[in-house]
């Protein structure tokens, strides 16, 4: 798919890898961007030098989410590319006590937010896509959604939901000309990685917001289902299903060090 003239929607557009894919897709010919976020000020700010529209959008709500499709489409027609990229660092848990966690809280809100999101953008653009033959979705996702979260059962859980997610839209819409890719970076430099604890996700270097919003073009140019930034993720991938328990333990290592890290 090439952008160059294109509606595009981008949540989560405020800032970090949200506001990257806006710049880059605004350089790449984007028609129309519109910057959905809960912090409007911040998203007018990314809109302006890029002749977009900012909206405040909470993507864990549903109504939002079909607002900001309805007067996307009002104002400025079909949209050919939704970015569901909004996302939450929250209840992470160095110390990983209890996988289950103490309250629901952090499970509600991830679930809202990294899958339920995704959910509501097709449940309300898929028949406008398939009417009119096509579309396209981009969900940033998550090294974590293919691997793991050590310290953030709920981060890890709701994006292997999203993965999963993804697969089911990507198979059942292939006939209908909508495409799908998921990004899944490791750690990349932003508000939300700083306001968690250091982990594995940064064991290959953080990335910049541009330098992921770089792939995610290239990717979804190439009509490419799974954009990897790091491309060590592969290989990663290819060890965890060679031999499981392994893997596992290696993980329960990381695990124990990080335990004894926060102990000290």
């Amino acid at each position: 798919m090439q952008l160059t003239g294109k509606v595009v929607v981008v949540t989560g557009g405020a800032n970090g890898i949200g506001e990257a894919l806006c710049n880059v897709f605004h350089r790449a010919g984007a028609a129309k961007i519109v910057v959905a976020d809960l912090d409007l000020v911040r998203a007018e700010q990314v809109a302006a030098p890029i002749g977009g529209m900012a909206f405040k959008t909470d993507v864990g709500q549903e109504k939002d989410i079909l607002g900001l499709i309805d007067e996307t489409e009002r104002r400025f027609g079909p949209i050919n590319l939704f970015c569901s990229n909004a996302g939450i660092g929250g209840g992470f848990d160095p110390l990983s006590e209890n996988a289950g966690g103490h309250s629901d809280e952090p499970w509600a809100k991830s679930w809202a937010i990294h899958v339920m999101a995704h959910v509501y953008a097709a449940r309300h653009l898929v028949p406008r896509m398939k009417a009119r033959g096509g579309g396209y979705f981009l969900n940033t996702i998550s090294a974590a959604g293919l691997l793991s979260q050590v310290g953030s059962p709920a981060y890890s859980t709701t994006k292997h939901a999203a993965v999963g997610f993804a697969e089911s839209l990507a198979i059942s819409h292939r006939a209908h000309g909508i495409k799908i890719s998921i990004l899944c970076p490791q750690g990349v430099d932003t508000n939300m990685l700083r306001s968690i604890p250091k982990g594995p996700q940064s064991g290959d270097g953080d990335l910049s917001p541009l330098e992921v919003a770089e792939d995610a073009l290239k990717g979804i140019e190439q009509e490419t289902f799974l954009i990897l930034p790091h491309p060590q993720v592969i290989d990663y991938m290819r060890k965890k299903t060679e031999n499981y328990d392994r893997w596992i333990g290696g993980m329960a290592k990381i695990q124990a060090k990080m335990r004894e890290s926060y102990r000290k």
